[in-house]
């Protein structure tokens, strides 16, 4: 049976106003008020951008979702999880100022932003799933704890992915720190000795004393291959930008790897998530980086879905139904970003197969 996806059209150049007239569309969808959520609390997943980006979902396209929600009787928040790079998002006051800034505000957008991950991004739980790569995964905590998920993506190209949209938003954007070291690294972390002030910080978070002192023509720390777990507290906790890890993860291993996340994400909460994927302001880039980028694809539409598999697929589909060439292609055509959604359709998180509905004004 197909999934169904929902498809509010927008014009190449829409208008604020038009957005908005599209998510209040989309929020009167019966499948989000069939979603058991009353009186319980919802994590609301955003992606409020760097301190320069500016094609990141606006607060104001934001509130209706949170009205909504609230009608329906539950307690929503808006939540993150903290960055692995080091910028305006890689730790919790950072992040939430930057929120702020960007106008995720509770007068804004009617309701709180809470970190997922805690302070330094490594509050989490380790939950167990039966992935083709992982047997556990490590999630932000209060993602788990959320009785509810609605999550909100603004559809991208991907420097590691080709494509970005809600699985990408739940894989890596709501994994801890471990997580996200996990989907990313393919060997432990080394320290540049040259960066090092020997402050010795790492040193006394290592969970397992991996961190040594060394000396030749200055003092410095050095990360223990054989010991070291991967955990990531020595890349939180340096302010001198002296660890590093290796970024190099092929694609294809990178996308299977962030899609099992999103088992641990979802897990329990399967019929209570909603989907909604904003195919405007697209990007080469997702909205990490910290600068104002030009517009890939003109504006499209929104789409919805209760299936984070079929709004990806039809997301990609609809790239390239606009421009002969799908958003990948577009944007970093040595990379495969199909991987991600039949891997996640293998796991049973979705199904590829979809009907368009679209939505007339």
């Amino acid at each position: 049976m197909k999934s169904k996806v929902y498809f509010m059209p927008l014009p190449g150049q829409s208008t604020p106003q038009e957005r908005h007239n599209a998510i209040k569309t989309l929020c009167t969808l019966p499948e989000l008020d069939s979603i058991p959520m009353k009186n319980e609390m919802v994590a609301v997943k955003v992606h409020v951008g760097e301190k320069k980006n500016t094609t990141y979902i606006k607060p104001g396209l934001v509130k209706p979702i949170i009205e909504k929600i609230k009608r329906i009787g539950a307690l929503p928040f808006l939540t993150e999880t903290s960055t692995l790079y080091k910028g305006e998002r890689s730790n919790a006051v950072d992040h939430i100022n930057c929120a702020y800034s960007h106008g995720f505000t509770p007068q804004n957008v009617g309701t709180s932003f809470i970190m997922a991950d805690g302070l330094l991004g490594n509050t989490e739980l380790e939950v167990d799933i039966q992935g083709r790569i992982f047997q556990k995964v490590h999630i932000a905590r209060e993602v788990v704890m959320a009785d509810a998920l609605i999550v909100l993506s603004h559809a991208t190209g991907h420097i590691g992915m080709g494509f970005g949209g809600a699985l990408k938003n739940m894989g890596m954007g709501l994994a801890s720190r471990k997580g996200k070291l996990r989907q990313h690294s393919s060997i432990k972390p080394y320290v540049d000795k040259n960066a090092c002030t020997f402050c010795k910080k790492c040193m006394r978070w290592c969970p397992e004393n991996a961190i040594i002192a060394k000396k030749d023509f200055k003092e410095y720390v050095q990360i223990l291959e054989e010991k070291c777990i991967g955990c990531g507290e020595c890349l939180t906790v340096c302010n001198y930008s002296a660890v590093h890890y290796n970024w190099g993860t092929e694609s294809a291993n990178l996308q299977r790897n962030m899609v099992e996340h999103v088992l641990g994400v979802l897990k329990n909460k399967r019929d209570k998530c909603f989907f909604i994927n904003f195919l405007i302001d697209m990007t080469l880039d997702c909205d990490c980086i910290n600068k104002s980028q030009d517009i890939l694809i003109p504006d499209i539409g929104i789409c919805a879905s209760t299936d984070p598999v079929a709004i990806d697929q039809a997301s990609i589909d609809l790239t390239e139904k606009r421009n002969g060439k799908h958003i990948g292609l577009l944007s970093y055509p040595h990379l495969d970003p199909y991987i991600q959604v039949e891997h996640a359709a293998d796991l049973g998180l979705g199904n590829r197969d979809y009907e368009l509905e679209e939505i007339s004004r």
